[in-house]
């Protein structure tokens, strides 16, 4: 345990630190599951609609640090193509 006085507040730093960084990490995985029971349901509209919400999700972790920006880039790219798949479905059928 932390004995100095400069230690001690360290440590409250810390635990301040780890509590805002897990709740921007819950928040971004939180939403990235949102959006793939979406796309595994198959509704669309849905999909489309939880997309929107999840990219500012992601937009925000990057801002925050929770992740990286080409990290951020690829979630989105390989997302997008997930919607359009289940759109373009919808349509055919």
């Amino acid at each position: 345990m932390a004995n100095h006085v400069s230690a001690l507040k360290r440590a409250r730093q810390t635990e301040t630190r780890t509590a805002v960084n897990r709740a921007n990490r819950t928040r971004f995985r939180t939403s990235l599951r949102a959006l793939r029971e979406a796309i595994q349901k198959g509704d669309a509209k849905a999909a489309a609609a939880q997309y929107n919400a999840t990219v500012s999700a992601i937009d925000k972790s990057v801002q925050k640090g929770v992740i990286h920006k080409n990290t951020a880039s690829r979630y989105k790219s390989r997302l997008n193509a997930r919607v359009k798949a289940v759109s373009s479905q919808q349509k055919s059928a």
